[in-house]
C-alpha cells in the first residue's frame, strides 16, 4: 500500500476529518496533523484577507515532496492539502498529516513535510492589508 494517501490542490474549504481518514492506519500508533490558518495579523500589520496562486507544477511538486518526506522515515501514512483562491481570516490553508508505529516519527515528518511544502511548492501568498497595501509572499 502507498504511504502517500492524500494529496491535492483545491479551492474548496479544507477538511481536517478527510485528512485524518486518509492516514487512519491500523499499524499507526502515533498520528500527528498540522494545521495552517489565515491569521489576522503578520509583521505588525492587521491582514484582510489572502490569496493563494499555485503554478501549473504543483502537483508533480507536492508529489516530490511527499516522496522525499516518505523516504526519510519509517511511516505508515503521509496526506497534505492546501487551498489556493481567496481565504478569509480563521480559514484553514494547509492540512498535513503523517502517521507512524511511534510518535516520534509522526511529529518529525509531520514538520518536515509542511517546511519542505512551504519551501519548496510553488503556491504563493498574496496579502492584502487593512491600510490598502498588498504582498507577495513566496513568489519568485
Amino acid at each position: 500500500m502507498d504511504v502517500i494517501r492524500l494529496l491535492g490542490v483545491r479551492r474548496e474549504p479544507l477538511s481536517v476529518d478527510e485528512v485524518l481518514a486518509a492516514v487512519t492506519d491500523d499499524g499507526a500508533g502515533g498520528t500527528c496533523v498540522f494545521i495552517g490558518t489565515v491569521r489576522d495579523v503578520d509583521q505588525a500589520r492587521a491582514v484582510n484577507v489572502l490569496e493563494y496562486e499555485a503554478h501549473p507544477t504543483v502537483d508533480e511538486k507536492l508529489r516530490q515532496v511527499a516522496e522525499g518526506v516518505a523516504a526519510a522515515f519509517p511511516l505508515r501514512a503521509l496526506a497534505a492539502v492546501h487551498r489556493v483562491g481567496e481565504l478569509r481570516i480563521g480559514d484553514m490553508a494547509v492540512v498535513v498529516a503523517a502517521a507512524a508505529e511511534h510518535r516520534e516519527e509522526a511529529f518529525a515528518a509531520c514538520r518536515k513535510l509542511i517546511d519542505d511544502l512551504k519551501r519548496e511548492v510553488p503556491i504563493w501568498k498574496h496579502q492584502m492589508f487593512a491600510d490598502g497595501a498588498t504582498e507577495w509572499v513566496g513568489s519568485p
